[in-house]
């Protein structure tokens, strides 16, 4: 097929059997089980299983089809295309959502779906990843429209990576012989510098999360009365997380929580900041005046990527601003979470912060720290044709030349996968691209992107059986 038949095939594929079907998974508020963990009880996982897995069923003929449901495990989709050619593709997604957070636009909602007259598609979960398992469906659908030959495909759509994907290995350990050992693993819940180019990620950083518990007193007491003599959980909350950042940079401080950056991803960054140029920040919904955590692009991509960040991104104990009385507080709990680079020991850089944070407390206050961590992923060096195979794709359908970057993000597949498959090669890929904001609020699925995605997709399913061939 040429270039204008693929590119029809796949947007009226996307409008008339991915959308609806789409927009009805948006409706599903299933969240991962770290956030609703009531999960089982409340039935939408199941829910959005049974949508999907459906939707896949039906457009997927002569397919080895089964949804896994294992005790108290999240299901799991596995689907199992034999193939005329050799080598296997192994295609990642997951379904389960992050919880619905606040700050939505007036028209929007986290389970409203809602599609604009530039190709976005609102609601949580739509990039991030529901579009996953209907853009691998329809990659294929594509491929055998034009007559491609194929190898084996194992598509494997999991609910649990919200959660650090907590299953997952239990169902990798489980299905190995059915997995086999594919020889290109495509994951599509990454993200994308731009709208207009094909991306791969290159890196992914690992991610230490925890809680901070400070206890001062057995209960709160009058402000006014204890203010002076007793020490305040806020308080030592600031002297603690200065242990770990410098407030004024950005800095994660400790040495056991750096790492050099490899020279391929530093010229790699160049390359990157030399497309998106003030883009790299400029894709933020910044409050105006803000000003980023430095100047040059390149610096901000290696913050990003190869450096670790800190977010405190919860807290308990202090009541909203309409409840709030002159009370000092007995207690405050703080929710972070740690970005580290790719090439740490997540378990290693969590009691490292465990132990930094619980040594010697200000003023003997009880500090108590959990932390568990999930790991980074540096990608093997491309193989020529897939290089080749990226740089066509992208050229073809976006018009512009691929690009590689890192990405700040966890995905705990990737090293799970990579270390179960260390020879076979990756397209690390997705949809979350500027101001997609998935994990916040107004998260959208840029449409359009997704079709062209798709139908790069196609060609790299055709080119992996070419070089299998050869």
């Amino acid at each position: 097929m040429k270039t204008d038949s693929v590119q029809r095939y796949v947007d009226t594929f996307w409008d008339s059997e991915i959308l609806p079907t789409l927009m009805d998974y948006i409706r599903i508020p299933n969240q991962s089980p770290m956030f609703d963990p009531q999960w089982q009880e409340h039935g939408y996982m199941a829910s959005a299983v049974a949508l999907v897995a459906k939707w896949m069923a039906d457009r997927l003929p002569g397919v080895t089809f089964e949804v896994l449901r294992d005790g108290a495990h999240t299901p799991l989709i596995l689907a199992e295309l034999p193939g005329s050619g050799k080598g296997t593709i192994l295609l990642y997604g997951h379904l389960d959502k992050q919880p619905p957070f606040s700050g939505w636009r007036p028209e929007l909602d986290p389970w409203k779906p809602v599609l604009d007259n530039q190709g976005r598609l609102y609601g949580r979960g739509g990039a991030d990843d529901g579009y996953a398992a209907f853009a691998a469906v329809a990659a294929l659908r594509t491929a055998r429209e034009a007559a491609v030959t194929h190898g084996r495909i194992v598509i494997l759509i999991e609910c649990s990576e919200e959660s650090g994907s907590i299953d997952l290995p239990h169902y990798l350990a489980a299905l190995g012989e059915r997995i086999g050992t594919p020889d290109l693993v495509i994951c599509l819940d990454s993200g994308c510098g731009n709208y207009e180019q094909l991306w791969s990620t290159t890196s992914l950083r690992g991610l230490v999360t925890g809680t901070v518990k400070i206890e001062v007193l057995t209960e709160g007491v009058h402000s006014g009365m204890a203010g002076g003599i007793v020490p305040t959980p806020f308080q030592i909350s600031r002297t603690l997380f200065d242990r770990l950042e410098n407030a004024a940079s950005g800095e994660v401080l400790p040495a056991g929580l750096k790492a050099a950056v490899p020279p391929a991803r530093r010229e790699q960054a160049r390359q990157t900041a030399r497309v998106l140029g003030g883009a790299v920040s400029g894709m933020f919904p910044w409050t105006p005046g803000m000003q980023a955590l430095a100047d040059d692009p390149v610096e901000l991509l290696l913050n990003n990527t190869w450096r670790a960040s800190l977010a405190v991104v919860g807290q308990e104990g202090m009541p909203d601003v309409e409840h709030a009385g002159n009370v000092l507080l007995h207690a405050l709990t703080y929710k972070f979470s740690l970005r580290i680079p790719p090439a740490l020991d997540a378990q290693a850089a969590g009691r490292l912060v465990k132990e930094l944070l619980e040594r010697d407390p200000p003023f003997g206050a009880k500090v108590t720290v959990f932390c568990g961590g999930s790991p980074g992923w540096d990608a093997p060096p491309l193989a020529p044709w897939l290089e080749r195979a990226t740089e066509a794709a992208s050229r073809e359908f976006y018009g512009q030349e691929a690009c590689y970057f890192g990405v700040g993000g966890s995905i705990p597949f990737m090293h799970m996968i990579g270390e179960r498959f260390p020879q076979a090669q990756f397209l690390i890929t997705g949809v979350l691209g500027p101001n997609s904001n998935a994990h916040g609020p107004n998260e959208f699925l840029h449409v359009p992107y997704a079709k062209k995605l798709t139908a790069c997709l196609a060609r790299i399913i055709a080119a992996h059986a070419q070089a299998a061939r050869t």
